[in-house]
């Protein structure tokens, strides 16, 4: 069985800010031989850091994660190509989790599963470090995941589920509301979100993918 493939695209190439945020500060020491800031797809050996950030982020809020500490090891085995995170020096500071998806709307089993070679992404979960929030990080992660699904064949939409305070944040990243999801977990209910990524050939031409 061969090993899902990490994908090539000019959105995971690393960048540079002219103020990088160092999140530990024994990470100073390093800021010589590591990127100021950089975007890659997740691995299993990156689960611990994000389920740490999940469990911390949603705890609070609503009682439980959206994944386990299994089931994030089961998606960044499964489509880490579906996967984006945001590390700065060497530290995970933000990051989406997305699988394959086969159906018109989201069901509750899309929670659990991944559908390869689906045209649809579920967009499971993303979620931004303590110390990096109220920054803007979970809108420019947003839109780089967004621009490099453009870049994967095959794929027409992105969908995903969140709190009703969270509509007009997606609705800026150009999702569209689909009406209530049938997900909820515990008392909690959802709204559906779609992006389409059909239609931007010319985009795909212009972007070195």
């Amino acid at each position: 069985m061969m090993a899902p493939q990490v994908v090539s695209s000019p959105f995971l190439k690393p960048f540079f800010l002219k103020t990088p945020l160092s999140v530990a500060s024994s990470r100073r020491q390093r800021r010589h031989t590591l990127p100021a800031s950089e975007f890659r797809n997740l691995t299993p050996q990156d689960a611990i850091s994000v389920f740490e950030i999940e469990r911390e982020a949603f705890i609070s809020v609503s009682g439980e994660c959206p994944l386990t500490l299994d089931e994030v090891l089961s998606f960044l085995g499964q489509c880490p190509e579906l996967s984006m995170g945001w590390f700065e020096e060497g530290q995970l500071v933000a990051f989406i989790i997305g699988s394959g998806w086969d159906k018109e709307k989201l069901e509750r089993e899309a929670m659990t599963t991944h559908v390869p070679d689906s045209p649809t992404v579920h967009i499971l979960v993303l979620s931004v470090h303590r110390h990096c929030r109220q920054q803007g990080k979970g809108s420019i992660l947003l839109w780089r995941y967004l621009q490099y699904l453009h870049c994967l064949p095959g794929l027409r939409r992105a969908l995903l589920v969140c709190e009703e305070f969270l509509v007009p944040f997606y609705q800026k990243a150009g999702f569209k509301e689909k009406g209530p999801s049938a997900i909820t977990v515990a008392a909690l209910s959802f709204t559906e979100m779609e992006y389409q990524l059909g239609g931007l050939a010319y985009a795909r031409r212009n972007s070195g993918c």
